[in-house]
């Protein structure tokens, strides 16, 4: 492989940034453009990162900082509204014996952390920066950004999100669609006796939860049937939240007294999307939520976006021909263990929007998670 050879990353958060590293770390040449003049650093409470996703973070060199920076545990609870703890399930190391079966964190931290990895590669970054048009041919993209200023690229990964421009852009028409559901989140202190994500099925939302994210820190988070953004004032944020969380007992009183800046709360719709075919339309690819996404009810998220990462830069520093052989490769080799997790999340969630009595939620997991523990 040349060292001639230029990738274009349009994205950068998870998918984006682990992919640059990765690429970088082969010698590539990565420019790496990111819509958010902050590179989208302090948005968002927490994130739960399963053992498949620790293990692409490890394969990036961030592990330790990740260990150091969040909190790990090997269980979840299920408790009745009351806070009455109903059973204790231990968690399946998908990433293997050597890591934890889960980490919280501080999502902020997260993408510091991979802002920092970033840096440390050698990428050239344009924050502030859309990619506006793409011209194709069999040798590579010409992108015009929107600075005004233009380049010359082998391949460009589109991994800008849930509402990607450039999916649009190169045709594909697959837009996220909302299951029904949305959910409030904000960051709080860790009640001492908080040392793993419990979660409460019924009271007034479906679903109440918490993850711890640090020593001192956790995120907590209740979901509910979505509503019209337009007839929820962001100013009653914290309001609403705190209503649904009052009706919860066991730890949530001590949660729900922090739940009074409105500018913390965090309120977004779940939604649904899997491209399916294919990812890449000529040297254009999609990576991570640009090209799946599912409710959060698994956790898996960020990790699909991680190992989207992982699988495509393998590819790419493997091959000397990128070509339509190589993309439908990533493809086919990503598309099983995507749409497994995409249809599970969504089939928990939907039971819960259905009233169903003993949803088979533990089966579901029982099938699924398994999967995750393979390489990806």
């Amino acid at each position: 492989m040349t060292q001639s050879r230029t990738v274009l990353v349009v994205g950068g958060g998870a998918a984006g940034n682990a992919v640059t590293v990765l690429l970088r770390r082969a010698g590539i040449a990565v420019d790496l453009v990111e819509a958010k003049h902050d590179w989208n650093a302090t948005a968002g409470s927490g994130i739960t990162l399963q053992g498949n996703a620790l293990r692409v973070l490890r394969e990036l060199g961030v592990w330790e900082q990740v260990k150091a920076s969040g909190y790990g545990f090997d269980a979840a609870g299920i408790t009745a509204p009351d806070g009455t703890v109903l059973h204790e399930q231990s968690d399946l190391r998908t990433g293997g014996d050597d890591l934890p079966a889960t980490v919280g964190m501080q999502r902020p931290r997260l993408q510091q952390i991979l802002i920092d990895a970033v840096r440390a590669s050698g990428a050239s970054v344009r924050l502030g920066t859309r990619a506006e048009s793409l011209d194709q041919d069999a040798q590579g993209v010409s992108v015009r950004f929107s600075d005004g200023t233009t380049g010359r690229y082998d391949v460009v990964i589109a991994a800008d999100g849930i509402g990607s421009a450039t999916r649009a852009a190169i045709g594909i028409t697959d837009k996220p669609e909302p299951t029904g559901m949305a959910i409030w989140r904000i960051a709080a202190p860790r009640p001492a006796g908080v040392t793993r994500t419990d979660l409460a099925y019924g009271g007034p939302a479906y679903i109440a939860g918490y993850c711890p994210t640090s020593d001192t820190t956790l995120y907590a988070y209740v979901v509910e049937a979505n509503r019209d953004r337009a007839s929820i004032p962001p100013e009653t944020y914290a309001d609403e939240m705190r209503r649904l969380a009052s009706a919860y007992g066991g730890f949530w009183p001590e949660i729900t007294a922090h739940i009074t800046d409105p500018a913390k709360v965090n309120y977004t719709w779940f939604d649904r999307m899997l491209v399916e075919g294919s990812w890449h339309r000529g040297r254009v690819v999609l990576a991570g939520d640009a090209a799946h996404c599912c409710p959060p009810t698994l956790a898996q998220g960020a990790a699909m976006s991680l190992e989207d990462a992982l699988v495509l830069a393998e590819l790419l520093t493997g091959a000397e021909q990128w070509d339509d052989a190589l993309f439908q490769a990533y493809y086919d080799r990503r598309i099983p263990r995507v749409r497994a997790v995409v249809d599970a999340s969504v089939q928990i969630g939907q039971w819960q929007l259905d009233g169903v009595r003993n949803a088979d939620v533990p089966g579901v997991m029982a099938r699924t998670m398994p999967l995750l523990k393979e390489a990806p």
